[in-house]
C-alpha cells in the first residue's frame, strides 16, 4: 500500500520521529561532550586566577595547554571562610570546588550561609591570598579575582570577567587598563587595624587612590556593580587576615 505523504497523519508521524532522534542526537551529544566542557571549565577558571596573581607578561605565557601545571606551581593552599571570616573548611580543592556564581544566583541561600573561598599562593619568595568576587552588571553576573599582598592589605593583581557587557563600554572591565587601575595607586583593603576600607569607583577622575577607582567611560551601571561586588564579597577576607596578625 502506498504512503500518502500529503496526509496529516503521515506529517505528524514524520515530525514526531524526526524530534525523537535529532532529540536523541543532541541529548547523546549533549552528555559525550559534558567531560570536555567541564575540563574546558576548570581550565578556565584556573587561567582567570592566575591572571590576578601574575603580571601581564607573565600571563601571556599562560595557555590552556600549560594552565593545570602552572595553576600547581604557585597554588599553595586552599580555605574557605564563612561570613564571619572563620575558616570551615580547607585542603586540596577545597576553594577550587565552591561555586560562588551559583550561590549568588541562589536567592533562597541565605548570605550568612555563603561561602567565601581563597587560594593562597607563593611567587618569589612571598605568599599572596587570591580572593574570587562575583556581583552583578549592567546586563548579567560579573566576576573577578582580587590579589592581596603578603602585607594582607595592598592590592597587587587583580582579574575581571562579564556575561552579556557592552562592548566597548561595561565590558571594559575585563581589559587591561581597567584592571591597572587597581594596581597603580597603592589600593588597599583596610586600614592599619585591620579594617575593611569600602572602594568607590568614580567617574570624575579624581582616582587612582587607596580607595578610589576610575571607573569605565560610558560604563556607568557596570562600573558601580564592581564597587559593590568588591564591597560586599571583601570583608569577611579582611576580618580573617586581621586574625592573623
Amino acid at each position: 500500500m502506498a504512503i500518502n505523504k500529503e496526509s496529516n497523519a503521515y506529517t505528524i508521524v514524520f515530525a514526531t520521529v524526526m524530534v525523537v532522534v535529532v532529540g536523541g542526537i543532541l541529548a547523546f551529544l549533549s552528555l559525550s561532550l559534558k567531560p570536555m566542557q567541564e575540563a574546558n571549565g576548570k581550565i578556565k577558571k584556573k587561567m582567570e586566577i592566575l591572571k590576578a596573581l601574575l603580571t601581564t607578561q607573565e600571563y601571556q605565557t599562560i595557555s590552556r595547554t600549560n594552565a593545570e601545571a602552572k595553576y600547581a606551581e604557585y597554588i599553595k593552599a586552599e580555605v574557605v571562610l564563612d561570613e564571619s571570616g572563620k575558616i570551615i573548611e580547607e585542603g586540596k580543592d577545597a576553594a577550587f570546588n565552591v561555586d560562588i556564581k551559583t550561590e549568588f544566583k541562589d536567592k533562597t541561600l541565605p548570605v550568612s550561609k555563603r561561602n567565601y573561598p581563597m587560594f593562597i599562593a607563593e611567587k618569589e619568595g612571598k605568599k599572596l591570598y587570591i580572593i574570587p568576587i562575583i556581583g552583578k552588571g549592567l546586563w548579567g553576573p560579573i566576576w573577578g579575582n582580587i590579589c592581596v599582598s603578603e602585607d594582607k592589605r595592598s592590592i597587587s593583581g587583580a582579574s575581571f570577567g562579564h556575561q552579556g557587557e557592552t562592548p566597548g563600554l561595561g565590558a571594559e572591565i575585563s581589559q587591561g587598563f581597567f584592571i591597572d587601575r587597581w594596581t597603580k595607586g597603592d589600593e588597599k583593603i583596610s586600614d592599619e587595624n585591620g579594617d575593611y576600607l569600602p572602594f568607590e569607583v568614580v567617574k570624575d577622575g579624581s582616582g587612582p587612590n587607596p580607595t578610589k577607582i576610575d571607573g569605565i567611560s560610558g560604563g556607568t551601571i557596570t562600573s558601580k556593580g564592581v564597587e559593590e561586588m568588591v564591597n560586599r564579597c571583601l570583608v569577611p577576607y579582611t576580618v580573617y587576615f586581621k586574625t592573623l596578625k
